[in-house]
């Protein structure tokens, strides 16, 4: 596992490099005679891989690169760069599947000890995907990302389904559920940094079924209120008046940014 990780590290890192260096010396005398700042003529280069120019400037800064002299920078200096710019536009967890297996966890422990800067999570999405088919078919009831579940109608099951459901709860009691679910949010909300928004009326948060707030959206961390107009429909952006936040009940700008777990009314025009 844990070549298998430098493998990958290293292999985006040649990936940067092979975009930035192609034609250095050539893109450099032009940025020079241009009198172009280094750091945006990086982010012009590199922006199809969201590579913007205040990681640029950050990355040369620790790296100890002079700016206004990228001409006389070495392919080493250049590698060390692509890396570095790799590290802050594709940040990065691990997720050590299979930990249900015999040695897994063994395996886990070497992992984290060599790679001390990532965040990681030890699961089993074997046992997610069995737990959330049991809980389909009313055998379980289950909420991913819970750390149990209880049996529904045990008198229905045989013994060996009963001895698997066992080993499932004893793997689930020991390591506080099966990681896929702090997976997924640890990389969404802390690594992406996405935030959940719910639409909603100040007067009505159920919908027809009568169920409260059923919708979620994820946003990015940036976005306002006319983005997520945007999201919820084209024709509710194009013709937004103001947003209301359901909580406060007070109006809030189209380019006021929303937080995490906001309840937001966007109001149109018809």
């Amino acid at each position: 596992p844990v070549n298998d990780v430098k493998f990958l590290e290293e292999e985006l890192d040649w990936w940067y490099y092979d975009i930035l260096g192609k034609g250095w010396e050539k893109f450099m005398r032009h940025v020079q005679m241009e009198h172009k700042a280094i750091a945006l003529s990086i982010e012009s280069q590199l922006s199809g891989l969201r590579v913007n120019e205040e990681m640029a400037k950050k990355a040369i800064v620790k790296l100890n690169l002079d700016p206004t002299q990228p001409i006389k920078w070495t392919k080493d200096d250049l590698y060390r760069l692509s890396r570095e710019l790799r590290i802050m536009s594709k940040p990065m967890m691990i997720a050590a599947n299979k930990a249900d297996k015999s040695g897994a966890w063994e395996n886990f422990e070497r992992l984290k000890a060599a790679f001390p800067d990532y965040k990681m999570v030890a699961c089993s999405a074997e046992l997610e995907l069995a737990l959330r088919e049991a809980a389909k078919h009313g055998v379980v009831e289950y909420i991913p990302g819970g750390t149990t579940f209880s049996l529904k109608n045990e008198a229905a099951l045989s013994e060996k389904q009963k001895g698997a459901l066992g080993l499932m709860q004893q793997y689930m009691t020991a390591h506080g559920g099966t990681g896929v679910q702090e997976v997924l949010n640890f990389a969404v909300f802390n690594l992406l940094k996405y935030k959940a928004i719910f639409p909603g009326g100040v007067s009505r948060l159920e919908d027809s079924e009568g169920r409260v707030i059923p919708d979620c959206f994820l946003m990015p961390e940036k976005a306002t209120a006319l983005d997520f107009a945007f999201r919820l429909h084209t024709d509710f952006g194009k013709n937004f008046v103001k947003a209301i936040n359901v909580r406060t009940k007070l109006p809030i700008g189209k380019d006021h940014p929303l937080a995490d777990g906001d309840i937001v009314e966007i109001m149109a025009k018809k």
